[in-house]
């Protein structure tokens, strides 16, 4: 007879349990990798053209980041994690989505939340959107 793991079992609302949620952890992911490198060239390179453009774009990095790690991470702390940056992203998006459209002298340079994301397909403005949904409908039941 085999011996029971001793390894914790990985929470049942684990980002990574479902194909969908295998998913919005891979979109997530690249998000954080493009939307960081993306900031990374920018200041470097042009900081002084669109700081705060850039600076916001950095700043999407940093949320991008941290709900990827909450979505792979799960459980109670994880589903925290990305809930709070899946709605920080939503409220960013639209932010400065509006913003960069009624005040285009502020965003010389794009950003990724810039008109709503129209420069990565809208993705960022669908993105919290599903995070959101996917965090609800995979939410634990008492």
């Amino acid at each position: 007879m085999p011996e029971p793991s001793t390894a914790p079992a990985r929470p049942r609302d684990a980002a990574i349990g479902t194909g969908a949620g295998r998913v919005l952890l891979f979109v997530y992911g690249v998000f954080a990798v493009s939307a960081s490198a993306r900031a990374g060239v920018q200041i470097a390179t042009k900081f002084s053209e669109a700081p705060l453009a850039f600076l916001l774009s950095a700043f999407a990095a940093l949320v991008y980041i941290a709900a990827t790690i909450g979505l792979a991470v799960g459980g109670t702390r994880g589903r925290r994690i990305a809930l709070i940056s899946c709605s920080i992203e939503l409220v960013g998006v639209l932010v400065v989505g509006t913003l960069s459209i009624f005040d285009e002298a502020a965003f010389p340079d794009a950003t990724v939340w810039s008109q709503f994301g129209s420069g990565y397909g809208f993705v960022p403005l669908v993105l919290p959107l599903v995070g959101l949904w996917w965090l609800w409908h995979n939410r634990p039941r008492a």
